[in-house]
C-alpha cells in the first residue's frame, strides 16, 4: 500500500474555483475535503495531534467555516468552543472588534463571557487571506483576559499577508497548507 502525506492528501482534496467571487480571485474550496471522510479525519488528526499535548482551554472558531474544524477539534480535545461571529448573530451581552476589508469595514463579535483571564485559547479558522478577521477575532480574546496560544487555519495564502502581519501582532501560526 503506498502511504500518502497527510498534508498532501488535504491539499489534494481542496477545490480551486477560478473567478469566484469576482474575476480573477481563486477560492480554494474545503467543501471536498469535508465531504470525504477519509480526508475530513486526516485533517482533523493533522490538528488533534499538533495540539493534544498544548494545555489548552478552550478552541474559538472563526464564522463560518471556523465553527467546523474548531469544534470538531474542541471535542476531539476535550475542551469548550466559542464562537466568533459576525457582527449581529450573537443573542447574549457581545463586545466587538473591526476590522477593514477590501471594500470597508467589518466586525466580529464575542459573547463578554465567553472566556476567562488567563485562559489559553486556540483560534482557528479555515483560511488566512489578509488576516483581518484572524487578528481582529485574536483582539478580541485578548481584550476579554485571554492568551492566544496560536491562530491555525487549513489554508494560507502567503501572498496576501495575513500570516506575516499576525506574526508581525505577535500570534503563533500555523497552518495545513499554502496555495
Amino acid at each position: 500500500m503506498t502511504m500518502i502525506d497527510p498534508h498532501q492528501m488535504v491539499i489534494n482534496a481542496i477545490r480551486s474555483v477560478p473567478d469566484w467571487p469576482k474575476p480573477g480571485i481563486t477560492f480554494r474550496d474545503i467543501t471536498p475535503v469535508l465531504q470525504d471522510p477519509r480526508t475530513f479525519r486526516v485533517l482533523m488528526d493533522i490538528f488533534v495531534y499538533r495540539y493534544m499535548r498544548e494545555r489548552l482551554d478552550l478552541i474559538a472558531g472563526i464564522d463560518a467555516r471556523g465553527f467546523i474544524v474548531g469544534s470538531v477539534l474542541a471535542y476531539e480535545l476535550k475542551l469548550g468552543f466559542v464562537p466568533v461571529r459576525k457582527k449581529g448573530k450573537l443573542p447574549f451581552q457581545t463586545l466587538a472588534e473591526e476590522y477593514t476589508l477590501e471594500y470597508g469595514n467589518a466586525s466580529v463579535e464575542m459573547h463578554t463571557d465567553a472566556v476567562r483571564p488567563g485562559q489559553r485559547v486556540l483560534l482557528v479558522d479555515d483560511l488566512i487571506a489578509t488576516g483581518g478577521t484572524m487578528l481582529a477575532a485574536a483582539k478580541l480574546l485578548q481584550r476579554l483576559g485571554a492568551n492566544v496560544v496560536e491562530a491555525a487555519s487549513i489554508i494560507d495564502l502567503p501572498e496576501l499577508g495575513g500570516s506575516k502581519l499576525l506574526r508581525e501582532n505577535g500570534a503563533s501560526v500555523f497552518t495545513v497548507c499554502e496555495f
